[in-house]
């Protein structure tokens, strides 16, 4: 059962990428990369998790172009992949990828400041 939940998982994943760049005209929705979908043993409900180019206001308006267009999503979805039942879609942020870039950018600065004027030695 759980190697059936991966494969949804999945391939919901790989399904809402393109739904979500190809198929929603929101203006509000910016540059997302569906980074993962964990669905519930039941295939009941899928979360998705997104990451969003953007500062925070670009993230908040994607999220509610996404809840707002959830229908359409989930109707593509039902048609795309064969279930009994699509699951319920929930949308969150990915938070991974930002604690990535913020200790990335932290690094960096690290690295600036123990050497300011670019020489190597």
């Amino acid at each position: 059962m759980a190697h059936r939940v991966n494969r949804v998982g999945e391939q919901m994943k790989k399904e809402l990428g393109d739904i979500i760049s190809r198929k929603i005209k929101d203006p509000r929705i910016g540059f997302v990369t569906v980074t993962d979908v964990q669905v519930t043993g039941d295939l009941q409900q899928a979360k998705v998790y997104i990451s969003v180019l953007g500062d925070e206001e670009q993230k908040e308006n994607t999220l509610k172009g996404l809840a707002k267009a959830k229908g359409f999503i989930r109707t593509e979805i039902g048609q795309r992949i064969r279930l009994r039942k699509t699951p319920e879609l929930i949308f969150e942020f990915d938070e991974t990828m930002a604690y990535g870039n913020r200790i990335n950018t932290l690094i960096h600065e690290l690295q600036k400041n123990e050497n300011p004027d670019g020489d190597e030695d």
